[in-house]
């Protein structure tokens, strides 16, 4: 039997910002989305990343099992980990089988109920703890303008994981001139209020740490000239989304 690789961009040993606890994050790669505010563009072709198979990558992570303690474990992240199916069912089914909490960072932005990605998906699901489902924008035009796609799929796999109860914290890159309006961020709060499955939403705010690899991959960074948001605005999109009420 044939072992199961994936494109892989880079590791992280001691993720906090991943999910819950202490975290092994696998970067994958690989992205359909061109999203203005990308701070790894050098993620974005999937070839780029380097073969690796879920047994050696299972082997490094389980090496820092002992840090995790009970809420910890293995974050997928991107990229987006769902453009690798395969690679994901085989990864977090050996995972489980050690006893390793498991945990997706997605876009949601190949979503299908469309087969064979629905069948892998339910699948990958089995073995999946949760999901952070990043929203990068609650109207469907400025999300095409944001990100190059349309979020209709997207918001399409938040009601389908909030029909089947899977756990999922949310979680908005906040861009001034984007989606840092109160009118978007109402509507993406009303939206959210639909959904049964949501434990966490996060509010991250746009930086710039990442334009210097747009100027060296050749690419045109559409936001220059806009600077992160301000704290008063970051404040504001927190209370508006009621971040706090998901904070334990």
């Amino acid at each position: 039997m044939s072992e199961v690789k994936g494109y892989i961009h880079s590791t992280e040993s001691f993720g906090s910002v991943d999910g819950p606890g202490v975290r092994f994050i696998i970067f994958v790669s690989g992205c359909p989305m061109r999203c203005q505010f990308c701070h790894n563009p050098d993620t974005w072709k999937m070839q780029d990343g380097e073969l690796k198979t879920t047994d050696e990558l299972l082997k490094t992570a389980l090496r820092y099992k002992s840090y995790w303690k009970d809420k910890g474990g293995i974050t997928v992240s991107g990229g987006e980990p769902l453009m690798q199916m395969d690679f994901l069912i085989d990864l977090f089914k050996k995972a489980k089988e050690q006893g390793v909490h498991t945990n997706i960072d997605t876009s949601g932005s190949v979503f299908t109920k469309e087969e064979p990605f629905f069948g892998k998906l339910q699948e990958l699901l089995k073995y999946t703890d949760m999901l952070m489902l990043d929203i990068k924008h609650i109207d469907d035009e400025q999300h095409k303008i944001l990100t190059g796609q349309s979020n209709k799929n997207i918001l399409e796999f938040a009601r389908y994981l909030s029909d089947i109860k899977k756990p999922i914290w949310i979680r908005h890159v906040l861009v001034p001139e984007r989606s840092d309006k109160d009118e978007y961020l109402e509507r993406l709060h009303d939206f959210i209020e639909t959904l049964d499955n949501v434990e966490r939403v996060e509010v991250l705010p746009y930086h710039t740490l990442g334009a210097y690899k747009w100027k060296e991959l050749g690419y045109d960074y559409k936001l220059e000239g806009i600077d992160p948001p301000t704290q008063e605005r970051i404040e504001n999109a927190n209370r508006i989304l009621e971040t706090a009420k998901y904070l334990k």
